[in-house]
């Protein structure tokens, strides 16, 4: 089979770009190995969608995107794409179960959480290293713990992790947090959170399990240690872009090159959400260009021009 267009990933972008396609009556598939939702399912409140006043779980809102695409014709398959292939006329990708042919693709992977490259890291994920508050935060209920990174996704899990946690410590390399102000202002004026700016973790402490973390002040010097039990790391995202570096132009970060009409250089190739360059991360803007990328692969699938 041959479709008018395969989208990779289920992110908010793709999802987007499943129902607007549909609804312009192009053939269409996403490629997605998770659940749908993308980042966003490990949110516990969202409160900046749009025609969201109370907020919702970002765990709700991967299926009700989903439905909506289903309801409006796109198909869904739950693979791994492995390769995308320039076949003319026709695009392949490479999946871990079979092959995927279209006229056009929309890339849309999005990206992974960052890790911080230290020792222990991977060793101790699972035995008091995490990187989703909602889902390991109940079991460190009356605990000590720490949120490493100063950004939005940094002080939204602090604040869920007060719901369980005794103290939170939220340590931010930089001279100040760099988040929303509605999250800072809510994190400063919480009585379980104390925030460490100018402060770096250098080393994993423990065995069996965490124990707690170096800390380096970044201005001074001047090392300590934090005993803690859990450690929550959300130090920012990289895009899953790996498997294009042979096929697509990447900027210097690993982000999909594209133009206002999210077109990449190969024809036919589109890129949305966090993968391509200068996203700014937020569910809003994903949508967007999950839009966009469709209404330009339609563009392209049918022959139609772009407005000059």
């Amino acid at each position: 089979m041959i479709y008018d267009l395969a989208i990779i990933g289920g992110g908010t972008a793709g999802l987007t770009a499943a129902l607007f396609a549909a609804r312009h009556g192009m053939k269409t598939v996403v490629l997605e190995r998770m659940m749908p939702g993308g980042q966003i399912v490990n949110a516990e409140h969202v409160e900046n969608f749009p025609g969201q006043p109370q907020g919702l779980a970002g765990f709700d809102l991967g299926p009700m995107l989903q439905e909506q695409a289903l309801n409006a014709g796109a198909e869904f398959s739950m693979v791994d794409v492995e390769a995308l292939r320039l076949k003319d006329p026709y695009l392949v990708m490479e999946t871990d179960e079979e092959m995927v042919t279209a006229k056009a693709v929309i890339v849309a992977g999005g990206s992974s959480l960052r890790k911080l490259g230290l020792p222990k890291e991977e060793e101790l994920h699972g035995n008091g290293v995490s990187y989703c508050a909602s889902c390991d935060g109940p079991f460190f209920s009356g605990q000590d713990v720490a949120v490493v990174g100063g950004g939005d996704s940094a002080l939204d899990e602090a604040l869920t992790l007060t719901e369980f946690a005794t103290h939170v410590t939220v340590l931010c390399r930089s001279e100040g947090l760099e988040a929303q102000q509605v999250l800072k202002d809510r994190v400063l004026a919480h009585p379980k959170i104390e925030v460490r700016l100018n402060t770096e973790v250098t080393e994993i402490i423990g065995e069996a399990g965490l124990e707690g973390a170096a800390l380096r002040d970044t201005v001074t010097g001047e090392t300590t240690r934090l005993d803690l039990s859990g450690l929550f790391i959300f130090v920012g995202l990289d895009p899953n872009s790996g498997y294009l570096r042979d096929v697509l132009a990447l900027d210097g970060g690993g982000h999909v090159e594209v133009d206002l009409s999210m077109r990449t250089p190969v024809p036919g190739v589109f890129a949305a959400g966090d993968i391509r360059q200068q996203s700014v991360a937020q569910l809003a803007a994903s949508a967007g260009d999950g839009a966009t990328a469709a209404i330009s692969a339609f563009r392209y699938v049918s022959g139609r021009q772009w407005p000059s």
